[in-house]
């Protein structure tokens, strides 16, 4: 895992409950907005298990690194608080630290008891997608 996500995973694994929510939410503004290359989203992909239109894109760049986008509506912070953590904590990342991410993220991190069962089903959902489309780009 990227130091910078094992970084943030430990600081909310070790953050009181109650503190955990207030901390999330401030990753919601860590989506960059959507270069031209995107209009309308063109070329992303849209992660259905998100209560909210989620939409991301990873590309594997020559030098192996990762670039992400995602768009998600400010309405919905805790979904983009679920982008703004990947974007933060994989950035610069190689294909293979990606691909190293646990599976449980957000369980590791104890937004489990802090947020609902289908928000982490939504959380993990995007972590999935990305990784697939980064070990598509791969392989």
């Amino acid at each position: 895992m990227p130091t910078r996500l094992a970084e943030i995973v430990e600081e909310f694994a070790a953050a009181p409950r109650e503190v955990v929510l207030e901390m999330l939410l401030e990753f919601s503004d860590e989506i960059p907005p959507l270069p031209a290359e995107f209009p309308d989203r063109a070329g992303m992909e849209q992660v259905p298990e998100c209560q909210t239109a989620f939409f991301l894109r990873a590309r594997v760049n020559p030098d192996r690194t990762v670039t992400t986008w995602f768009d998600c509506p400010p309405e919905a912070p805790t979904t983009r608080a679920f982008a703004g953590i990947l974007a933060d904590g994989l950035a610069d990342a190689s294909a293979e630290q990606v691909l190293a991410v646990p599976d449980d993220l957000y369980q590791r991190m104890g937004l489990a008891q802090a947020i609902s069962p289908l928000r982490v089903r939504g959380g993990n959902a995007i972590l999935a997608r990305l990784k697939r489309q980064v070990r598509e780009q791969i392989t």
